[in-house]
Parts: structure tokens; sequence; C-alpha cells
């Protein structure tokens, strides 16, 4: 892992997340795979292993460019516009 010029941009210390789980899979009845916080903002999105990547989505939409898992155990970091771990 490598730290990239946007992470080291993202507040500190981390936002805490505003949810517990992603409230856009919640709206649209589907279940979130593995849940992502942005690092920006502090949303709550899924993965792009769930239907619908409302973690993708919101750097789309906000242009936020850095999340990190929410999964225990899974501390990396992920920044979309690098397109690697960091």
């Amino acid at each position: 892992m490598s730290e990239c010029p946007h992470l080291s941009e993202m507040p500190r210390p981390e936002p805490a997340p505003l949810s517990e789980t992603c409230l856009e899979c919640l709206a649209a009845d589907t279940d979130p795979v593995q849940l992502r916080l942005c690092l920006t903002c502090g949303h709550v999105g899924c993965c792009d292993s769930s239907p619908l990547r409302h973690a993708t989505q919101h750097h789309k939409d906000t242009g936020h460019p850095v999340m990190r898992s929410l999964e225990p155990g899974m501390p990396w970091r992920w920044c979309f516009v690098d397109g690697s771990i960091v």
C-alpha cells in the first residue's frame, strides 16, 4: 500500500459513519454485500459486489476520492481517482 495525495487531504480524524448500513440499499430493498466509508464525509455505501454499487456511485456523484472498508479486520482504503489501494 502507498500514500496517495488524496489520502493526505482527508480530514483527520476521519469522519464518523453517518449510518450503520447503506441507506440507499435500504431504500431500494436490496442487501449490501460489504460496507464502505467515505473518508471525506462519512457516507456509508455498499461495495461493487453489491447489486447497486452505492459507494462507487457516491464517488461519481460527489468526487470524494477515498473510502475505506467498514468490515472488521479489513483496514484497507481505496482511492477512486488513482484506482488503487492506499
